[in-house]
């Protein structure tokens, strides 16, 4: 008869922290792995073909974009499955609208391109001046935050085309704080998107993104893959402004879309997959 104890076999916190760290690596270079190798392989020949034989190239780009950030969060799910999402299933109806939303990580542009296949959104100038993304960008119709220097052109251009691709059913991407907000807060709200809305004579669809920062935290390039998480977005307000009314003014809207983000929700819709 044994007169020893058995061993301990749960393992040590320090052993635990190691698993948990490999964990987020493995994971963080399989999903970046996808943005790479996986767009070389699976995506990049059918981008060929809409640059070539599309009549309409950016609705097609815009599809395949949608698509590929699709097959991302996928991967997401299969990967991390003790990671929960809550998709307001009114947010996959929006058509033809201005679309804006809180900014906490840099998984929330790519997260709403998904849900959307005709789209448009404001990239930062920086992200066009990197060549085959910037070339990407600009056969996507995507626009870029500022109409200074040699983007000027190109912003007069996306203007000329915003009225048409709304009028098509697609949706106007927005971040109006305009960066990524560092402790979760909202930042303040700038003009643009405002300005895009009334010279669309477009209505606003106010979007709540919670805790992606949870999962990619702004600043760190591993993904916490151990950690539970419920990503919610949500449908908070849906604004239609008299924009012909002498009482229409920016300012207003930006303080009533302020307040949406601001207060949210409180229930959680019922899952739905990315």
């Amino acid at each position: 008869m044994n007169a020893y104890p058995p061993a301990d076999s749960s393992p040590s916190p320090q052993c635990s922290s190691r698993l948990m760290r490999l964990k987020d690596t493995v994971v963080t270079l399989t999903l970046w792995g996808y943005f790479t190798i996986g767009f070389v392989l699976f995506f990049s020949p059918f981008y060929l073909l809409a640059f070539f034989f599309a009549k309409e190239r950016a609705a097609v780009f815009q599809r395949l974009n949608s698509r590929f950030y699709g097959g991302f969060f996928r991967l997401c799910r299969l990967l991390m499955p003790q990671t929960q999402w809550e998709i307001d299933p009114r947010v996959r109806e929006i058509r033809s609208a201005i679309v804006v939303c809180n900014h906490i990580s840099y998984l929330d542009s790519i997260l709403l391109v998904s849900l959307f296949m005709r789209h448009t959104t404001i990239a930062k100038d920086r992200l066009f001046r990197i060549p085959l993304l910037g070339r990407l960008l600009v056969l996507s119709g995507y626009i870029p935050s500022s109409g200074g220097g040699r983007f000027a052109d190109l912003l007069m251009d996306s203007f000329d085309t915003i009225t048409a691709n709304l009028g098509a059913g697609g949706n106007i991407i927005v971040f109006p704080e305009g960066t990524r907000s560092r402790d979760g807060r909202l930042g303040a709200l700038q003009k643009g998107a405002f300005k895009i809305a009334r010279y669309c004579r477009a209505p606003i669809k106010v979007l709540k993104i919670q805790n992606t920062d949870q999962l990619f935290t702004p600043g760190k390039f591993l993904f916490n893959t151990c950690t539970p998480a419920t990503i919610v977005l949500d449908l908070v307000a849906e604004i239609t402004p008299d924009y012909e009314s002498s009482d229409f003014s920016i300012p207003q809207l930006m303080t009533s879309v302020q307040n949406a983000l601001k207060s949210g929700v409180q229930d959680l819709r019922p899952p739905s997959s990315p």
